[in-house]
């Protein structure tokens, strides 16, 4: 029977799948400030797309100058009719002139493109990279709390805000504003202060109204985004429990759950499309009321004679390029606001704090070669010590009580009792995915708190009561235990866990995709697997949990021989709820309620008679 122990620690509450972790609020500047020195790695080419970016929107200021002048040379009303020779050569330069400018506008955009292109793409990669390290190296309680689904679509959303902030900013926002500055002097200078000022005033009430629309819409996107990562969490651990789905007909339910869900976004999602309308709407009502006034007070002037027919031109012109991109001030102004609150989050998870980490300055343990982190070639001092620990996964609830025992090198202590007695627990603690309130563990007498995790988890390797295995072939899994291990390594450990024959019997032998979480395989072919990548590490220390349980008897014996012969010189700890795979260990500690009751030979608990014997007997009579 499993073991609720093995998914959830003792005395560690529930995980709230509702409720994701809080992280607290940053400003958008901040935010920025976070980004910046990713995109600064690679300053140069930042600086060359500024230029870039500055010549395309001198070009395209330049085009309805170009277009007055044409339109004013053609003109025969315009300093009293057209030469011959203009009318020859004036336009075709002027035309040559103006499709030079469309060719440089549209080119300098392509060259900030090509150019900044590494910087956009090198700055997601790193930050990819460092979230993805840094969830590695957060602590175990964090990924029993985590949801897995919701998580990752915020990895998804913010490594793509990398891309919709620099895209929207550098391509959209910013050459906007250098336009605008670029126009409002042209304006100024060359007609009257009231062209500059009517379009400062519509782009102000422009810029205003969009900005407090946007904002007050931001929280129906940012509901969105909720309703869409619980929708995507509850999917995805629907699908990865598709057996136990299966097993209780809960196929409707949880369509009906999945359903419920989406329908809560489906009303987030029409309430953010309907304030979008206003906001779209409001804009056009203001773009079409700046255009109106530029427009008859430039007719005004051609009426008075103080412009020409190409002056009317030009500030049409110029209105038409101002304003087709503030247009779509309010989309790219709510993408960046999206694009920032996505960041955020992913900001936020780095900003995770780990409960376990190394202390300042920490050294390898002395059993690993810290130049390249190879065990070294004094394992046959991996012995491992417990100095009166005391643990509690919730400090309401303790779980181990002054727990004191000693693994000598090379020896094989075995650690038996009801499940709920801290067994696994005392393995979670080696390894150091929590570390205790009080006393030391000992490995090689070096407190594992004051050297490096890496260090640590080197030299130990576990076979585990619940194997989980990578959706990938058989020797991958296998060769998990030692990257870059050779076929011929795989195949002995393969044969030394007596699963060689099995993977060599199927069509594609080693190439054998498992499936998700392995479930292609039956739970002892899982278990065979993880013994032989334990056997392909080949660590000083070892630890079974469980290592047989799901394995019938025939294989029991064969492989417990096999664990044993494994075992011999290496300092193991063994977790065990059959006692006869326990009976030659060094030592035999019985637990219950995190206290050791009894400890000794299998001979000497016997004849103590209490209660080792007492659960031998049982087993006995079962058997």
């Amino acid at each position: 029977m499993r073991r609720h122990s093995s998914a959830l620690p003792s005395g560690t509450l529930p995980p709230n799948a509702s409720t994701p972790a809080a992280t607290p609020e940053r400003s958008d500047w901040s935010t920025l400030q976070r980004l910046f020195p990713y995109l600064w790695q690679y300053k140069w080419r930042v600086i060359a797309a500024l230029a870039f970016m500055v010549g395309a929107k001198v070009a395209n200021v330049g085009v309805p100058v170009l277009l007055k002048e044409l339109v004013d040379t053609m003109n025969p009303n315009t300093k009293g009719g057209i030469d011959a020779t203009a009318l020859l050569v004036v336009p075709l330069g002027l035309l040559l002139a103006y499709g030079l400018l469309r060719l440089s506008t549209t080119l300098f955009a392509e060259l900030r493109e090509l150019i900044f292109a590494k910087a956009t793409e090198g700055a997601s990669r790193s930050i990819s990279l460092q979230v993805f390290r840094h969830l590695h190296a957060l602590s175990l309680r964090f990924h029993l709390e985590r949801q897995t689904g919701g998580m990752t679509r915020d990895i998804e959303r913010g490594t793509r805000a990398v891309h919709s902030l620099i895209s929207y900013s550098l391509y959209s926002i910013f050459p906007t504003l250098i336009e605008v500055a670029l126009v409002l002097g042209y304006l100024a200078v060359k007609f009257d202060v009231w062209f500059a000022g009517i379009t400062i005033i519509a782009l102000v009430v422009y810029i205003t109204f969009t900005i407090v629309v946007t904002e007050w819409r931001t929280q129906f996107r940012k509901q969105m985004n909720e309703l869409d990562s619980t929708a995507h969490s509850r999917a995805i651990d629907s699908l990865l429990n598709y057996e136990t789905v299966k097993y209780f007909n809960n196929e409707d339910f949880e369509a009906r759950r999945y359903d419920d869900n989406l329908e809560r976004y489906r009303k987030a999602a029409l309430k953010s499309q309907s304030t979008l309308s206003l906001l779209n709407t409001g804009q056009q009502l203001i773009i079409a009321a700046g255009l109106v006034a530029m427009l008859w007070r430039a007719t005004q002037g051609v009426v008075d004679g103080r412009m020409t027919l190409g002056d009317l031109v030009m500030v049409n012109a110029f209105m038409i390029q101002l304003y087709i991109p503030l247009g779509f001030l309010g989309v790219l102004y709510r993408e960046i606001k999206q694009g920032l609150t996505d960041l955020e989050k992913m900001f936020g998870l780095m900003e995770r704090e780990r409960e376990i980490a190394d202390v300042p300055g920490a050294l390898p343990l002395a059993l690993i070669d810290g130049a390249s982190d190879t065990l070294s070639v004094a394992t046959g001092n991996a012995s491992v010590s417990f100095r009166h620990v005391q643990f509690a996964y919730d400090p309401a609830r303790p779980i181990l009580h002054d727990i004191s025992f000693d693994i000598p090198a090379g020896k094989t202590v075995a650690v038996v009792g009801p499940s709920g007695s801290g067994k696994s627990t005392l393995a979670r603690l080696l390894f150091r995915f929590y570390d205790v309130q009080s006393g030391q563990i000992l490995i090689a007498g070096q407190d594992i708190k004051q050297v490096t995790q890496a260090s640590v988890r080197a030299v130990i390797g576990i076979v585990p009561q619940d194997t989980v295995l990578f959706n990938d072939t058989v020797e991958y899994n296998i060769a998990y235990g030692r990257p870059g291990a050779s076929r011929a390594e795989v195949e002995a450990a393969a044969k030394a866990a007596h699963i060689h024959s099995f993977i060599a019997a199927t069509p594609k032998g080693y190439d054998t995709m498992v499936g998700e979480r392995g479930l292609k395989l039956s739970g002892g072919e899982k278990q065979r697997v993880a013994i032989a990548r334990t056997l392909l590490k080949n660590p000083p220390i070892l630890i079974f949990d469980e290592a047989t349980s799901a394995l019938d008897s025939a294989n029991e014996r064969a492989i417990q021989a096999e664990l044993q012969s494994v075992a011999q010189n290496k300092t193991t700890l063994v977790i065990a709820h059959r006692l006869s795979t326990v009976v030659d260990a060094y030592e035999i500690l019985v637990m219950e309620a995190g206290h050791i009751l009894e400890r000794g030979t299998h001979a000497a608990l016997l004849s103590a008679n209490g209660r080792y014997a007492q659960m031998w007997a049982l087993q006995q009579s079962s058997e």
